[in-house]
Order: C-alpha cells, then sequence, then structure tokens
C-alpha cells in the first residue's frame, strides 16, 4: 500500500505545480476558448507544449515526479 500512498502524495502536488505556471495554462485556455472548443488536431500544440514544458520543470525543481 505504499505506492499508493506516495501516489496519492504526488496527485496532491498537482495544483502547486499547475499554479506555478498560470500564464502559460491562461495561453492555452485563450487558444482553445477563441476555437470555440472546435480545436482540431495539434491546432493549439505550441501552446500546449510550453504549458506542459513549464509543469515538468516546476516538478523537477520541486523535486517531484509526475
Amino acid at each position: 500500500m505504499e505506492s499508493v500512498k506516495s501516489a496519492k502524495a504526488r496527485l496532491g502536488r498537482y495544483p502547486a505545480l499547475l499554479a506555478s505556471c498560470a500564464p502559460q495554462a491562461a495561453a492555452y485556455g485563450a487558444c482553445v476558448g477563441n476555437l470555440l472548443g472546435e480545436v482540431q488536431k495539434d491546432q493549439c500544440k505550441a501552446e500546449f507544449d510550453t504549458f506542459i514544458k513549464c509543469v515538468r520543470a516546476s516538478a523537477l525543481k520541486t523535486g517531484t515526479r509526475l
């Protein structure tokens, strides 16, 4: 059950990771919102990649994994 505890602990840190990347998340949300939810494959890829890169860097900085 130790693996379940560690997974829950990692999941609990997600809000902090996402909050640290608020500008990138807002840019991605604006891209999707401008298209009224009719996003085609790879249409907002640049914004999404920037957001995910930020989340990964934030996780690395805090010493956790995704």
